[in-house]
């Protein structure tokens, strides 16, 4: 077994041979901060997370970020998946959320790894499979559901055991496929039945019980 991989998420996960080819990687510091692609590039490996988190931002012409998704140790990048099985170009955003520990698999091994190891083209293509089910339901959500329950909704999922939710009204919008000034509107009025306070940067969660209501309210 892989000297990096005993204790990750990847403990256990890959034969033996694969391990072994795994192995001559050495895992690499990402700041957080630091920009792993963008738009046009192209993939430059297979990416295994083993520890912190990276975000993939969908950026609009004119200005608009959507958060896709993040991903964490033991997931994968669905736009590195295609790319790499493609051979396209990003069409998104990725951005280190915290400092990232990861090992970087190049399209050279992966394409070994992918004909050669049933385990490991298992583990590419469930993890595929897992975040597009995921996507698909983040985009049923910006769909059919109203900003204010989804802001709710996103409060209630983030909130630490003091009630606050450290976010800017932008990295709101941007995780609940809104604007920011519409989240901006929404709190404020949140804010006037008593529900919530919004402070620069933080999101104090006042009533969580009514938060609650709204979270689980009608769509229409």
């Amino acid at each position: 077994m892989a000297d990096w991989i005993a204790g990750t998420a990847y403990q256990n996960i890959f034969e033996a041979s694969a391990g072994q080819a795994l192995d001559t990687l050495a895992p690499q510091l990402f700041k957080a901060g630091t920009v792993l692609f963008r738009p046009g590039d192209a993939p430059f490996g297979f990416v295994l997370i083993i520890s912190g988190r990276v975000n993939v931002f969908l950026n609009s012409r004119t200005g608009r970020e959507l958060l896709l998704y993040s991903v964490d140790p033991g997931e994968t990048c669905v736009q590195t998946t295609l790319g790499l099985l493609g051979a396209q170009s990003y069409t998104g955003e990725a951005i280190a959320d915290t400092d990232v520990v990861a090992v970087v698999v190049p399209p050279s091994m992966f394409d070994m790894l992918m004909a050669t190891s049933e385990k490991f083209r298992r583990f590419v293509f469930r993890a595929f499979a897992d975040r597009l089910g995921e996507m698909t339901q983040f985009l049923e959500m910006v769909a059919f559901v109203r900003v204010e329950r989804r802001l709710a909704q996103w409060l209630l999922a983030r909130a630490g055991e003091d009630g606050e939710v450290k976010a800017t009204h932008a990295e709101i919008a941007s995780a609940i496929g809104s604007a920011r000034e519409v989240v901006s509107r929404r709190l404020e009025a949140l804010s006037a039945r008593g529900i919530v306070s919004p402070e620069r940067g933080v999101v104090r969660i006042l009533s969580p019980e009514a938060l609650r209501r709204v979270a689980g309210g009608p769509d229409e």
